[in-house]
């Protein structure tokens, strides 16, 4: 690790996805008005490679920002509405028997479900049973699908991208921890703006209609995602991120380099995030880095991310529903907490590319 700048083509490559994130919100904006922050949060766990969530009431543009998204990226978009009556087959695939009319056999063939996309909206996630909702665990995991004992790869790039409407419960199944966990992040949409929304009104009630054209390829899709892999991250940002989800389990206690669990989350926290939420927060500080043109991620990438791949992971008790907190303002609390000061020799590490 001698050398300490990055190669010169990944220099271009952070570069060249920089300047597509601005052309891609530039696209975005004909048709979305507002929701920077959703967008940006979208485009890191897309770059991760991980999968997002969405919550929002209804009417905030959910469905219509996933599918631009995916048209200024070139990827293929399927959307499923689910409903209490959607079967596990209906996003999966089938089975069906077909005759050869020459030969007069009959044989088994594989009909592809709706999974079989670049980007799949599972458009209000918590309506459908959870024996439907598990038929999304293998393919947000292993990209693959089982049906009939035999395995049908996904195409790569793959994303799940669902919505969940946070105020109406009546007649829902809320998502189990596992699935949650499957998540990279997820991203609160908020109502916009004043000025927003009068945009919003302006253009949606003309005969105006605004296209948006194509930023990236597929392939293009797939390389910046290699590059992200190869972001240097140093070890003194990496134990931070380690400290923000090991210090929300109880378990922890002392060790020579995680503090003590802090009182707030003994007691407002039933069950911390486990070792895949810190890989998701070096991700995604990754991805969040090379968006804005840094060739290494820092401390900052890492608590920019920290609430969106956090709030989902941890079970917050009966106490802290009393008292009114939810986990963002826990996380919060945990990034004051945590110490971001580096020893000399991680900060050493800082501006090394590694070569992989």
């Amino acid at each position: 690790m001698s050398d300490t700048s990055p190669p010169e083509s990944d220099l271009a490559a952070v570069a060249k996805l920089a300047e597509s994130y601005q052309r891609v919100t530039h696209e975005l904006g004909k048709i979305v008005i507002g929701q920077q922050r959703v967008v940006e949060e979208l485009l890191i766990a897309m770059l991760a490679g991980g999968h997002c969530l969405l919550v929002g009431v209804p009417g905030l543009a959910k469905t219509l920002m996933v599918r631009t998204l995916a048209d200024t990226l070139s990827l293929s978009f399927n959307r499923i509405q689910f409903t209490p009556d959607l079967m596990p087959a209906d996003i999966t695939g089938t089975e069906v028997i077909q005759e050869d009319k020459l030969s007069g056999t009959r044989d088994l063939r594989f009909l592809p479900g709706p999974v079989f996309a670049h980007v799949l909206l599972a458009d209000e996630i918590n309506r459908t049973p959870p024996k439907t909702q598990a038929a999304l665990l293998e393919a947000m995991q292993e990209r693959q699908v089982t049906v009939g004992g035999k395995r049908h790869v996904l195409p790569s790039p793959f994303f799940v991208l669902a919505t969940q409407n946070p105020i109406e419960q009546e007649g829902t199944y809320p998502l189990p921890e596992a699935q949650l966990d499957r998540f990279m992040l997820q991203v609160n949409v908020d109502y916009p703006t004043e000025d927003e929304e009068f945009e919003i009104v302006r253009s949606t009630t003309s005969n105006l209609h605004a296209t948006v054209n194509k930023v990236l390829g597929v392939e293009e899709v797939l390389q910046l995602q290699e590059i992200v892999r190869r972001v240097p991250v140093a070890d003194h940002v990496i134990r931070y991120a380690l400290q923000l989800t090991r210090l929300t389990r109880h378990v922890e206690g002392v060790s020579s380099t995680i503090n003590i669990v802090p009182n707030f989350v003994n007691d407002f926290v039933t069950w911390g995030a486990g070792p895949r939420a810190s890989q998701c927060l070096i991700l995604g500080a990754k991805a969040r880095a090379v968006l804005h043109g840094q060739t290494h991620a820092t401390i900052e990438d890492v608590q920019a991310v920290a609430a969106p791949v956090l709030r989902h992971r941890l079970v917050l008790n009966f106490h802290a529903e009393a008292e009114g907190l939810t986990s963002d303002v826990l996380v919060q609390r945990l990034i004051e907490h945590v110490p971001t000061g580096p020893s000399g020799s991680e900060k050493a590490e800082a501006g090394i590319w590694k070569r992989t």
